[in-house]
């Protein structure tokens, strides 16, 4: 059965499998040391720019902490949104291994822009405020929306402007540039991002992330940043040899432009049915949408999926999501397959 919970429910692409496979042959150096990763840092110079700088990492979480721990001294405080993962998702990591304080705005579609974080950007020398020192998006939002690269680039210019870091969680990146149509260099390198956290997991990959320092100007700190936070893997041929598999013929962009797709076609077909609403515009692989309890207790009988805010639930489409997979969830609610 196919569930709509989640994009992290999805099993490995099999050109990812693959490329496991063939990174399983011999003897390479460990600790980053090999000759895959250091293909891997070719292709994130070819897709970020010549200064971009990629640090393997395991998981999510892991990246947003370090990436966010790395671009400020330890009195820093991140900006970011109410739904940020980093505040609903990641327990208490990053505080408790970050350490920092988290100023959270309120967003209704999980976007921030430059007059709402105005508010939080200052107090800058105030020995008892927390300094607010980075700001942290998600692109794609946890809202399902995307930033668009002028979007992007105001925030850029506003924090810069203030002595403060834009870091992206970028967990599903590729489904962002996918819907935009542009490039990550458009999308990240061009606006000023100055670092990325590059999602494979929830995009086809078995394990890890890349935490991407977009400005090339962290080397001297991260990779004894990366040691201290439990990030650095000793076989790190297996996580690059994975992200090498989706960057190369732009893998990335084919999954993503599938799960965006069968969100469209998922979100199309709900809105078919009586008393069904989109909560936000469907701009990823993501539906967040207003169903009669009927019709929800009817979907759980053919796919797990999770409550939302306000009576509302979210589904998940995935690389590996079909349009029978679908009509079966429809047909459900229908009552008219089981």
């Amino acid at each position: 059965m196919k569930h709509f919970a989640s994009d992290n429910y999805a099993g490995v692409h099999p050109t990812i499998m693959q490329a496991l496979i063939d990174a399983n042959q011999g003897h390479e150096m460990a600790y980053g040391a090999d000759s895959i990763t250091a293909r891997l840092d070719d292709l994130i110079r070819r897709e970020f720019g010549e200064q971009a700088v990629g640090y393997p990492v395991f998981n999510g979480t892991g990246a947003n902490v370090l990436g966010l721990q790395s671009l400020m001294p330890r009195y820093g405080s991140v900006i970011c949104a109410e739904t940020a993962h980093i505040n609903q998702d990641e327990s208490n990591a990053p505080q408790a291994v970050g350490g920092y304080k988290l100023w959270t705005v309120r967003s209704d579609d999980g976007k921030l822009t430059p007059e709402m974080i105005a508010p939080y950007a200052q107090g800058f020398g105030n020995e008892h405020r927390a300094q607010p020192l980075v700001l942290y998006i998600s692109q794609v939002t946890e809202c399902g929306t995307c930033y668009t690269v002028n979007e992007l680039a105001a925030l850029a210019e506003f924090v810069h402007a203030r002595g403060i870091k834009l870091f992206v969680d970028g967990a599903r990146l590729a489904n962002a540039a996918s819907y935009l149509d542009v490039s990550f260099y458009e999308m990240i390198t061009k606006t000023g991002v100055d670092m990325v956290a590059f999602g494979g997991t929830k995009n086809g990959l078995m394990f890890g992330e890349c935490l991407i320092d977009v400005k090339g100007v962290m080397s001297n700190e991260m990779k004894f940043l990366r040691k201290m936070s439990m990030q650095t893997a000793s076989k790190m041929r297996f996580i690059s040899a994975q992200l090498i598999a989706l960057f190369q013929d732009e893998l990335y962009r084919s999954l993503a432009n599938h799960s965006n797709q069968m969100a469209k076609y998922l979100s199309d077909e709900l809105l078919k049915l009586d008393g069904v609403s989109l909560v936000y515009p469907v701009e990823s692989n993501g539906v967040f949408i207003k169903m009669k309890q009927d019709h929800i207790a009817k979907a759980r009988t053919q796919s797990n999926f999770y409550d939302w805010h306000d009576d509302s639930v979210r589904l998940m489409c995935s690389f590996d999501t079909t349009k029978a997979d679908i009509d079966a969830l429809i047909g459900a609610i229908k009552n008219d397959s089981h």
